[in-house]
C-alpha cells in the first residue's frame, strides 16, 4: 500500500529532486486540468464520453507546446492499482486500459485514480474520507498518511448504486431532492468508516449547501497539489 508522511508533519510536498518538473493533469468525465508544477496559467479541455487517451494527450502536447516538463502526475477517473489502469472508465472513451503513458509523454508518468488524487491534496492529518462529486461519484479514504482508493459509487444503494443517485445527471433531474440523497449517502459512508473528517470534492460539491459537523467543502485545485504530493508516496 502506498505511503506518505502526514501532511500535518511534513512541508508542503516533497518532490524529490528541486530540478523535476511535474506536469499534473487531471482527468474527469467533463473536463480535463492541467498545471505544470504551481504555475497559474492552468490548462483546461473538454474531455466527454468519446474521449480516448491518445485524444487527451494530442490535445494536452498542444496546448502545452513550447513548454518543458520532466515527469508527469496523472489522475484518471477509473480504478487504478499499483499504479496501473486495471479497468477502462464509465465516462470516457476506451483505450485507457494498457495505453503506455510514459512513451506518449516520453518521460516517468505516476498514474492515480482522480478522487485519490485531490483526496491526497486535501489531506492534513488522521483519517479522512474523500468524496469527489462530479459526472459520477469518486471515493478515496487517507488514514495516517496511507492511500487507499475506493470505487464506493458501484456499491448497491436503494433500486440502484450510489454514483447513480448522487451524479450529476441525477442532480439535474431532481434539484430539490438532490443535496438531501447526498447527505444521506454521507452519513452512511460516516458511519461505515468513522473518519476524524470528510471532504467533499468534485465541482459539484458547492451545490450542496449547508453541511453538518465534520463535513467540510474541498478546492478542486486540491487534486493539482496532490499530483505533486504524489512523487512523495514510497
Amino acid at each position: 500500500m502506498n505511503t506518505v508522511t502526514p501532511l500535518s508533519q511534513a512541508a508542503p510536498y516533497a518532490i524529490g529532486p528541486a530540478a523535476a518538473v511535474t506536469l499534473v493533469i487531471d482527468v474527469g468525465g467533463t473536463h480535463v486540468k492541467a498545471r505544470i508544477g504551481r504555475e497559474e496559467n492552468e490548462v483546461k479541455f473538454v474531455s466527454g464520453a468519446a474521449m480516448t487517451p491518445q485524444e487527451m494527450v494530442g490535445t494536452l502536447k498542444e496546448q502545452l507546446a513550447g513548454r518543458s516538463f520532466q515527469r508527469v502526475s496523472m489522475g484518471v477517473p477509473m480504478p487504478v492499482r499499483g499504479g496501473r489502469i486495471v479497468a477502462e472508465p464509465h465516462h470516457l472513451g476506451t483505450g485507457w486500459l494498457g495505453f503506455d503513458f510514459a512513451q506518449a509523454f516520453a518521460c516517468p508518468v505516476r498514474i492515480i485514480n482522480d478522487a485519490a488524487m485531490q483526496a491526497l491534496g486535501s489531506y492534513r492529518s488522521g483519517t479522512m474520507l474523500f468524496l469527489g462529486l462530479g459526472t459520477g461519484l469518486g471515493s478515496a479514504l487517507i488514514t495516517d498518511g496511507r492511500v487507499v482508493p475506493l470505487e464506493l459509487g458501484h456499491l448497491p444503494y436503494r433500486k440502484n448504486n450510489f454514483e447513480y443517485y448522487v451524479s450529476d445527471e441525477r442532480r439535474k433531474k431532481n434539484k430539490k431532492a438532490w443535496p438531501g440523497t447526498v447527505l444521506e449517502v454521507v452519513e452512511m459512508l460516516r458511519a461505515a468508516f468513522l473518519p476524524d473528517y470528510i471532504v467533499l470534492g468534485g465541482g459539484n460539491a458547492k451545490k450542496i449547501g449547508a453541511l453538518p459537523a465534520g463535513v467540510e467543502l474541498g478546492d478542486n485545485s486540491n487534486a493539482l497539489e496532490g499530483g505533486l504530493r504524489l512523487w512523495a508516496l514510497s
